[in-house]
């Protein structure tokens, strides 16, 4: 006579998202959403010196952040939380600093989004332990957002660097 390791149908459920998990993901969402908005934003409005080379980053950038975006709020929806991604939650909850209004110089959008780089990189690996302990998998994901943000930060800072 064998023992059967079969489970019952009724005893197996999917991983959900503790309410940490949810408020990490939610903070790193809101940061992605809000770095996407404010390269579309320095994209828009940036002049000066290696205009469209900066341009033509920026527009990586956004894709970068629109699409971690995405990624983030999926992998929220697959653990039963729920992403919100609306405007007002955005702005009222970002960490990123503002960003300023009007044109601004090639130099000057260098510096400004390589600082809202680094918040949204901050972010990240300041929820990265909390979500690692109670999610490998997710912060899995976390890696390759830092991964990815980093390199963009420096690619877009050596625009100003001088050696």
């Amino acid at each position: 006579m064998t023992t059967s390791t079969r489970r019952n149908e009724t005893d197996i459920q999917g991983f959900r998202a503790s309410a940490q998990l949810s408020a990490a993901l939610q903070q790193v969402l809101v940061d992605m959403i809000e770095l996407h908005l404010q390269g579309k934003q320095a994209h828009w409005n940036v002049v000066g010196t290696n205009f469209r080379d900066l341009h033509l980053q920026l527009d990586e950038l956004v894709d970068f952040a629109r699409e971690a975006s995405d990624t983030i709020a999926e992998r929220m929806r697959a653990l039963d939380a729920v992403a919100d991604g609306r405007s007002d939650t955005v702005a009222a909850t970002t960490t990123l600093p503002a960003f300023p209004a009007y044109e601004r110089s090639t130099a000057d959008v260098v510096d400004l989004i390589v600082t809202r780089i680094y918040a949204a990189v901050a972010t990240l690996r300041g929820v990265h332990d909390a979500v690692d302990a109670e999610d490998p998998s997710t912060a899995d994901v976390l890696h390759q957002l830092i991964d990815g943000l980093e390199k963009l930060a420096w690619l877009i800072k050596s625009e100003n660097r001088k050696v």
